[in-house]
């Protein structure tokens, strides 16, 4: 029996109304992921990227089209049911860290776990924390840690729960270079040792050069898919970094 994708998107578009008329930020998005793989999602601000990672991973309801997540097809769900399938199957990195403020590191590292109704979770806990290279921050709070730090935070806290999938929206986007390359390389040790199937957001080539497969997305479509082991990711046409909120 042939293995089944993980992650399965067929024809998925999405549109927001705008000015008496829609405006389409996604248009017939099409791929499957097999487990333990990785996928780099690149392109333009504007592009749709973070739009995609949220369809993927439920967050937000696709206009047409479908995505199955671990055998289970998130169009039939209601929001709490993509909840639940959320913390069941889901782990998540965001640029911002998204920490709890009045949580010490090790309360944040927790809450998925705790969510989940589990109650041994504290040693886990603790051993990802180290793992991340804090094991003298398990008291401090949010304010009291570098950006580099909540980001590991944050990193421990995604792999709590030992999700399926990781979703991981600009994960260096806010820390400088050499913090960037620490936290990227803890990314994909604690991947690799988890057997996680990994989907990054970036506009970070170098991050999206260790994935083992690329999509790059342009004015909503995707214009290339393609292996980094296997071909140039093609420097001819930089990245716009320009904002947009649809990016």
């Amino acid at each position: 029996m042939s293995e089944q994708p993980i992650l399965s998107v067929r024809d998925l578009s999405k549109t927001y109304p705008s000015g008496g008329g829609t405006l389409t930020v996604l248009r017939d998005i099409e791929f499957d992921l097999m487990p333990g793989d990785s996928l780099a999602i690149i392109g333009p601000s504007g592009s749709g990227k973070t739009t995609l990672l949220g369809l993927c991973a439920g967050l937000d309801r696709a206009t047409s089209g479908s995505v199955s997540l671990n055998g289970i097809v998130l169009d039939e769900l209601d929001e709490d049911e993509r909840a639940r399938v959320r913390n069941r199957h889901v782990g998540f990195v965001f640029q911002n860290f998204q920490l709890i403020p009045t949580l010490t590191s090790l309360e944040n590292v927790m809450v998925p776990a705790e969510l989940r109704g589990e109650k041994a979770v504290y040693r886990r806990a603790e051993e990802l924390l180290d793992r991340v290279g804090l094991a003298d921050r398990t008291t401090h709070y949010p304010v009291q840690l570098s950006g580099g730090e909540q980001q590991r935070v944050a990193m421990a806290r995604a792999f709590i729960n030992r999700p399926a999938l990781l979703f991981v929206d600009e994960p260096t986007g806010n820390l400088d270079a050499d913090t960037a390359s620490t936290v990227e390389s803890l990314l994909f040790e604690l991947n690799e040792e988890s057997g996680t199937t990994l989907v990054t957001v970036t506009h970070n080539l170098d991050l999206a050069r260790r994935t083992r497969r690329i999509v790059r997305l342009s004015g909503g479509r995707m214009v290339e898919d393609y292996h980094p082991e296997r071909s140039v990711i093609p420097e001819a046409r930089p990245l716009s970094l320009t904002s947009d909120p649809q990016s």
